[in-house]
């Protein structure tokens, strides 16, 4: 394959991951018009990214072992082609009952499509670049939070919510056309099939990293999550500067995913372990100076730099999974939506309780601490099963 079709089989599967981190983020400046539409409240709106979420967690385990015998190229389209329709869909909801499942839909195919990308992207690239071939296809997501969330939601409050939904659904069916011109046809691995599949979580390395996953990644949405009410009760910020802080989150996101990406091909443990204590003390540093609006914003940068362990971990998760890559890779995103809420979860219980928006800095602290500690499980497994080797 040459460099140009890697490139735009690269640029086809980050167009999917676009759309999809733009579905699933700028719904979140839209509530107050999603609520106003449907004549609920917005906490009630709310439950629309509670049904995406667990949309995503259900349906990358259970797509995975459903397409366990397709081809990943036509497993791709069809994932795409649902979460098209299910945008669509969403766009025309009569009701709000509709609406909350037509994004639990939409989620199904969430975790699969990343977790199938990651496999297409890391087999079409020599082994030493297959952390920044999955970084690549990331860069969709990380692009989505710095680029299509405030377009997306800025053209919503303008003109219509359903506007986005209709947006998104057109780049999910763009993907589609991507993916169908230059994605390579291909067969299904052999003896591929669901016993096969499953056998990735009976292998103590994947449950390791997935629960590693589930709590590295929740430090980021315990602070991020409630980042709006840090930046006006405790930093004393405008609220015309909270899309400033979005933006530099996003930055961070994306800057994070290349360095990460290109550490992770160097050395794939030291890069997870060295950004989980990066994350202690970033996000113990966010609860200390939190006061400081310069400094709010530096924590804010630097807190969406630790998505730089993301591919690294989804390039781990395929080296333990043995035979069952496709379930391992797609879990990593129901790890990922457990992180959300998870993280989210702790965060307000500790804001509820009194301690403040700044405290969220120290229950990611706290996470990433837990997930430092089962890293080192996970290493030790791994130097005493080579002992015995």
């Amino acid at each position: 394959m040459t460099v140009l079709e890697l490139t735009l089989v690269i640029l086809a599967l980050a167009c999917g991951g676009f759309g999809i981190g733009t579905g699933e983020f700028a719904i979140m400046g839209l509530l107050p018009d999603v609520a106003r539409s449907f004549a609920v409240t917005t906490p009630q709106a709310g439950y629309v990214i509670s049904a995406y979420a667990l949309g995503v967690v259900v349906g990358a385990p259970l797509i995975a072992i459903a397409g366990a015998r397709a081809s990943r190229r036509n497993l791709l389209l069809v994932l795409m082609t649902v979460f098209a329709l299910g945008n669509l869909a969403s766009a025309v909801a009569p009701d709000f009952w509709s609406f909350t499942l037509l994004r639990f839909l939409s989620g199904l195919p969430h975790g699969a499509y990343f977790g199938v990308s990651a496999l297409v992207a890391a087999s079409l690239v020599p082994a030493h670049r297959r952390a920044r071939a999955v970084g690549h296809v990331m860069l969709g997501l990380t692009v989505a939070t710095l680029a299509g969330t405030p377009v997306m939601a800025l053209f919503g409050q303008f003109l219509s919510w359903r506007v986005m939904f209709f947006a998104v659904g057109g780049i999910g069916a763009l993907t589609v056309l991507l993916i169908w011109i230059y994605l390579p046809r291909d067969r299904a691995p052999e003896g591929a099939g669901v016993m096969r599949e499953l056998v990735a979580f009976t292998h103590p390395q994947v449950l390791l990293t997935l629960t590693l996953a589930a709590t590295g990644f929740g430090g980021m949405f315990s602070i991020f999550s409630y980042i709006a009410g840090t930046a006006t009760e405790v930093a004393s910020m405008p609220v015309s500067l909270i899309p400033l802080i979005m933006i530099l989150f996003g930055i961070g996101m994306n800057v994070g995913n290349v360095v990460g990406s290109k550490l992770a091909d160097m050395s794939l443990m030291g890069t997870i372990g060295g950004m989980l204590v990066f994350n202690i003390a970033i996000m113990t540093l966010f609860g200390l100076t939190a006061e400081s609006p310069v400094m709010l914003c530096i924590s804010v940068f630097l807190v969406g730099c630790t998505f730089a362990a993301g591919p690294a971990v989804q390039t781990r998760l395929m080296d333990v999974a043995s035979d069952g890559q496709t379930l391992a890779a797609a879990s990593m995103h129901s790890a990922f939506n457990i992180a959300n809420a998870l993280g989210a979860w702790l965060g307000g219980l500790v804001i509820a309780h009194g301690y403040g928006y700044a405290a969220t800095g120290y229950v990611g602290a706290i996470l990433s601490f837990f997930g430092l500690f089962v890293f080192g499980a996970s290493l030790h497994l791994e130097r005493k099963a080579r002992s015995h080797a």
